[in-house]
């Protein structure tokens, strides 16, 4: 049978001289479809949807500074615990302002009563040797603003 076929293409071919010859090949098993993309796997063939494991357009996960990187507050780390009182009423700042979360917040205020109480801190003021010490958040401008 493809003996009778070639020699169909064959007489075609010099009938036809015209004619573009690459495009009159006899189909054979030699050809492959490798270069050719018309062709599916049987990965091509699942119509699922894709499923990623995080979502690309998320932002990212707003943390305290406390909580990055990883520290406990102490009643006997006063330096620490001296960056969220306030230096001329030694109250303690609220959430909006330092940016704490409510846990850390409340281990905060709950080690400055303490370390006031073990007579490690000043009540009524921020000690004068940690005026100086680099601000962790600007009292001035809340992290966290309302709404109003």
């Amino acid at each position: 049978m493809i003996c009778g076929v070639r020699s169909s293409l064959r007489s075609a071919r010099a009938i036809l001289g015209y004619v573009n010859t690459g495009a009159l090949v006899a189909p054979t098993a030699t050809r492959s479809a490798a270069p050719y993309k018309h062709y599916t796997t049987s990965a091509d063939n699942n119509d699922s949807p894709v499923v990623l494991k995080d979502n690309p357009f998320a932002k990212e996960r707003v943390q305290c500074v406390l909580c990055k990187h990883g520290i406990d507050p102490d009643y006997k780390n006063v330096q620490l615990l001296s960056q969220f009182q306030s230096p001329y009423t030694g109250r303690v700042y609220g959430r909006n302002i330092t940016g704490l979360c409510k846990n850390r917040h409340e281990q905060v205020e709950r080690e400055i009563i303490k370390a006031q109480n073990a007579g490690f801190m000043p009540t009524y003021h921020k000690a004068v040797e940690f005026l100086n010490d680099p601000k962790l958040f600007d009292p001035e401008k809340a992290i966290r603003p309302h709404k109003y």
